[in-house]
C-alpha cells in the first residue's frame, strides 16, 4: 500500500510538506527565579541540554527540516543558543531553522496569545507554501515522531489534529485542557481543566489531555486565524479560542501520543515548576530512565562547548573526588567531594571536603570547600562560597534568601547569593 504509516516514502512525502512552528515566547512564571533571565524553552535541562532542543530534535528526527521559532519573553540565549547550536541547515535545500521575533508585523501589540503569534506570521508562513502547518509548545520534555500524527491527520481527513496523552482522570482533573471525543478520537469538545473531564470511549478511567502540539491544513489555519483577528472577544488562543470555534462545524482528530514498542503512554514532562523541573531531572540518573538519551537512532541536537573530559582528583579518607549514581558533564573537576544521585551540567567545579545529595547543578558554577547540599537546583554560574549548608533547614535557606518549594527543593541563584547576573 502507497498511502501506508508503514511505508516510508509516503511518511517522508508528509513530512517535507510541512512546516513546524515552536511557540517559545513563553516567560515560566513558575519556575520563578530560574527565568528571570531566559525564557523556558530556554531553561538547561538534562545535564547538556536546553528544553527547546527537544522538539527541535524531534523535527529533525521525523524529516521535518523547515522549522520557524516564535519568541518574545526575554529571548537573547535562546537566540544565541539556536544560531550557535542550529545552524547546519542548507537554505538552498529548502531548509531552515528561522528565528521570528515578536516586531509587530500586524499591528503594535506584541504576541497576544498562541493563535495571535501565527497570525503576526501570515506572510511569512506563506511564503513558504506548506501544505501542513505543525505548531509545537516549546517547553516540553518527550521524543516523538510527528510523521505518526501527520499520516493519521491525512488519513482521517482532518483540517486539524491535536495531540493528546492518555491520562487517569484524577490526574488530569484541574490541571490540563481535556478533549471529549467519540470512538473514532474525533473531538466532539474541549474542555479547559474540567474538575470532572470526558473518559476516552472504552477506557473508563481514562481521559485524553492536551499536548499543545497541533497539525493544521495551512489555507484552512490561515483562513482561521484571519476570522480569529476579527473577533473582538478573542483572547487569540488555540485552547481558548481557535479549538472550540471549529469542533461543531469542522473534523478536528485527536491523535493519542504513544509508545512505538509498548502501545503505553509515551514519556512526557512539564517541567513548568521547580519541583517538576528537579523531578524530570533526577529521573535522567536513573539506572534505566523512561528518556533514554542514549538513543543511536534519536539522537538529540544541541550546542555543545569544546570542554575537556570530566576529572575527578584526591583520594584520601578525608577528600575523595567520587560520584555515585550521577551523571557528570564535561568540563566537570570533582577535586575531593563526594556526589550522590546528582547532575552536573558542563564545567562545574566543586572543592574538598564537599557533599552533593540530589542536586541539579547548571553550567560554570563553583562551590567550595566544605559545604553540604541536598535536593537544590543551583543556577548557571553561582558561587557557592565554603561551608555553606543547603537543603537541610528550610527556615536558614530562606533566611539565606533561597527559594524553598513545598517539597522541600531549594532554589539558589546569583542573585540570592549578591553575585552579578545577566548571564543566562
Amino acid at each position: 500500500m502507497e498511502d501506508s504509516d508503514n511505508n516510508p516514502r509516503y511518511v517522508s512525502r508528509l513530512t517535507k510538506e510541512t512546516m513546524a512552528l515552536v511557540l517559545a515566547g513563553g516567560r515560566g512564571s513558575r519556575l520563578y527565579e530560574l527565568t528571570d533571565w531566559r525564557a523556558k524553552p530556554a531553561v538547561y535541562f538534562g545535564g547538556k541540554y536546553r528544553i527547546i532542543d527537544f522538539p527541535l530534535s524531534n523535527c529533525i528526527n521525523s524529516g521535518i527540516r523547515r522549522v520557524g521559532i516564535l519568541t518574545q519573553y526575554k529571548s537573547h540565549s535562546l537566540i544565541r543558543h539556536i544560531v550557535a547550536g542550529w545552524s547546519m541547515f542548507k537554505r538552498e535545500l529548502g531548509e531552515f531553522i528561522e528565528v521570528l521575533p515578536a516586531s509587530q508585523q500586524t499591528s503594535d501589540d506584541w504576541y497576544q496569545g498562541t493563535a495571535d503569534a501565527l497570525f503576526q506570521n501570515l506572510s511569512i508562513i506563506r511564503a513558504c507554501k506548506p501544505k501542513y502547518l505543525l505548531v509545537l509548545s516549546g517547553d516540553h520534555i518527550y521524543k516523538m515522531d510527528y510523521g505518526h500524527m501527520l499520516v493519521d491527520h491525512v488519513q482521517k481527513n482532518a483540517v486539524m489534529t491535536v495531540s493528546c496523552l492518555e491520562v487517569p482522570v484524577e490526574e488530569a482533573a484541574g490541571a490540563f485542557g481535556v478533549m471529549k471525543v467519540d470512538e473514532n478520537m474525533r473531538v466532539l469538545a474541549f474542555e479547559e481543566k474540567p474538575e470532572h473531564p470526558s473518559e476516552i470511549p472504552g477506557k473508563p478511567g481514562m481521559c485524553l489531555a492536551s499536548m499543545g502540539n497541533y497539525i493544521f491544513d495551512t489555507e484552512f489555519l490561515c483562513d482561521q486565524l484571519l476570522l480569529d483577528s476579527r473577533r473582538p472577544e478573542s483572547t487569540h488562543d488555540f485552547g481558548n479560542d481557535i479549538i472550540p470555534a471549529l469542533i461543531n462545524d469542522h473534523h478536528v482528530n485527536a491523535f493519542p501520543f504513544r509508545d512505538e514498542q509498548t502501545g503505553e503512554r509515551a514519556y512526557w514532562r512539564d517541567v513548568g515548576t521547580l519541583d517538576s523541573f528537579w523531578q524530570a531531572n533526577m529521573e535522567i540518573i536513573e539506572t534505566t530512565p523512561q528518556l533514554n538519551l542514549y538513543d543511536a537512532e534519536w539522537p538529540l541536537w544541541t550546542y555543545q562547548e569544546q570542554l575537556p573530559p570530566a576529572k575527578f582528583v584526591f583520594d584520601s579518607d578525608d577528600a575523595r573526588g567520587m560520584a555515585v549514581n550521577s551523571v557528570v558533564s564535561g568540563g566537570c573537576i570533582i577535586a575531593g567531594a563526594e556526589l550522590k544521585r546528582s547532575l552536573l551540567f558542563s564545567a562545574v567545579h566543586i572543592d574538598k571536603r564537599t557533599y552533593l545529595e540530589e542536586c541539579v547543578v547548571l553550567p560554570q558554577v563553583h562551590i567550595g570547600q566544605g559545604c553540604k547540599i541536598r535536593r537544590a537546583i543551583i543556577d548557571r554560574g553561582c558561587n557557592i562560597p565554603d561551608g555553606m549548608q543547603i537543603g537541610f533547614d528550610p527556615d536558614q535557606d530562606r533566611a539565606n534568601g533561597f527559594r524553598v518549594t513545598g517539597k522541600g527543593v531549594v532554589l539558589v541563584t546569583r542573585g540570592m547569593l549578591g553575585q552579578p547576573e545577566g548571564y543566562a
